[in-house]
């Protein structure tokens, strides 16, 4: 049964930084490619990165240069750290994985980003 669990979300004025946790279990997290997508309020899910098994990433241009998407494998935990956080930036974010041709997800953290 695959897990994911999100966390480390939370309030952020403009400008700031969050660091969101993925923790897995039920996959053999070292071979698989991980995403983060986020959905705001009244908007559709979107992707906002991915990463490979072997680390290689890939970022939606309206992250780029902003957030960065790393894993541990020796902990099968997925990471995405943000920075230069704006309002824009305010979402549900979910971590992801694709098993047997079924997208999972966790239950999402929640991300608001305001002074």
């Amino acid at each position: 049964q695959v897990r994911l669990v999100e966390s480390g979300g939370g309030l952020v004025q403009p400008g700031g930084s969050l660091r969101l946790s993925c923790t897995t279990s039920g996959i053999i997290f070292s071979i698989k490619a991980m995403a983060w997508y986020r959905q705001a309020a009244g908007k559709q899910r979107e992707l906002v990165g991915d990463i490979t098994s072997s680390g290689r990433t890939n970022y939606a241009d309206s992250v780029k240069g902003r957030f960065t998407i790393s894993r541990d494998n020796a902990k099968s935990t997925l990471y995405l750290q943000m920075n230069s956080l704006g309002p824009e930036d305010t979402a549900v974010y979910y971590c992801s994985v694709l098993v047997r041709g079924d997208r999972n997800w966790g239950q999402g953290t929640q991300v608001t980003v305001s002074s």
